[in-house]
């Protein structure tokens, strides 16, 4: 994880419209990975629309944009972990939730190359702070020195008390026990016995999509976790001679970053110049990555198309 230290490094001046008056902006934004609407809460979605509003807010305090995915384990505890360290800060910090995939021309504009990513906005100039998952303990030194920066810039405005019986989100439905005992281990990271929970759970129920889904997003963070260089990862799978385990981890790693298409491709190919063991290793790859993405996702109903013209 990166220091926060580069001012002006990103071009936002593609997105960030006239913006209205920080403290009249439009309430409601529209869905996103779960954030409030309006611009001045603590925690609200972005989207082009008010993606200006957000970089107004900038210029009286300190806001944090973090791309997320639904695709991606790591986005949702993120998510999570940030909106513990920012609401600490009551008031004096803001966080922003853009979701990379309904969102990706500000993701393009922030230079995101992986999600998730968080990027700190001060006085209207972004600095890329980290990207990938990052737990409470160690975002407090990065939060506690943003808002030194802040302070030092003359940015100490503070957003609104929310109240909290307005302002709080209908209470989620309990999950299954099994469900709950994965969605733990994810939590603290431990990979193993979140895919021993979510294969009970299928055990018990077959036809559990959820749990299927789940599944899959588990193996795929397994997998790719001990990846430190994905450039390289990707460069390994792209060489000439790669072997099938290099060419899928590179599937892997372009997924994980929010490149579907690249890495339902790359499969793809193998698939075509494949026989046996390694054609039949490639396709439930490739089936594993669509139950991620699911099953109505244009790039998946393009993919599949294409797997059953490759099989057959």
């Amino acid at each position: 994880m990166s220091q926060p230290s580069l001012y002006g490094a990103v071009d936002l001046s593609s997105l960030a419209r006239p913006a209205q008056p920080p403290h009249s902006a439009p309430g409601g934004a529209a869905g996103g990975p779960g954030g409030a609407g309006g611009s001045t809460g603590i925690v609200v979605d972005v989207t082009e629309e008010t993606f200006g509003d957000v970089v107004a807010r900038s210029q009286e305090l300190p806001v944090l944009l973090a791309v997320l995915s639904d695709r991606t384990p790591d986005s949702a505890n993120l998510r999570r972990e940030l909106e513990v360290v920012v609401r600490e800060q009551a008031g004096r910090l803001q966080l922003g939730l853009v979701d990379g995939d309904t969102q990706p021309r500000i993701a393009q504009a922030l230079q995101v190359e992986q999600v998730p990513t968080v990027v700190a906005v001060l006085g209207g100039q972004p600095m890329p702070l980290f990207a990938g998952m990052v737990g409470a303990e160690q975002l407090r030194p990065v939060i506690a020195e943003l808002m030194r920066m802040a302070e030092q810039s003359g940015l100490t405005g503070q957003l609104p008390a929310e109240d909290d019986e307005a302002g709080a989100e209908p209470p989620e439905p309990e999950l299954p026990p099994l469900h709950a005992e994965g969605v733990a281990a994810i939590e603290r990271g431990d990979f193993d016995a979140a895919a021993e929970a979510y294969r009970k759970a299928l055990a018990q129920n077959p036809a559990d999509a959820e749990a299927t889904a789940a599944l899959a997003q588990v193996e795929l963070a397994r997998r790719v976790a001990p990846v430190t260089d994905p450039a390289a990862t990707i460069a390994a799978g792209d060489a000439e001679g790669a072997s099938l385990a290099d060419v899928l981890l590179a599937a892997d790693v372009e997924f994980a970053a929010g490149r579907a298409k690249e890495a339902f491709d790359r499969i793809l190919r193998v698939i075509r110049v494949s026989a046996g063991d390694d054609k039949e290793a490639a396709r439930v790859r490739l089936v594993e990555l669509f139950e991620i993405r699911g099953a109505a996702d244009p790039e998946v109903v393009a993919a599949r198309r294409l797997l059953a013209s490759a099989l057959y």
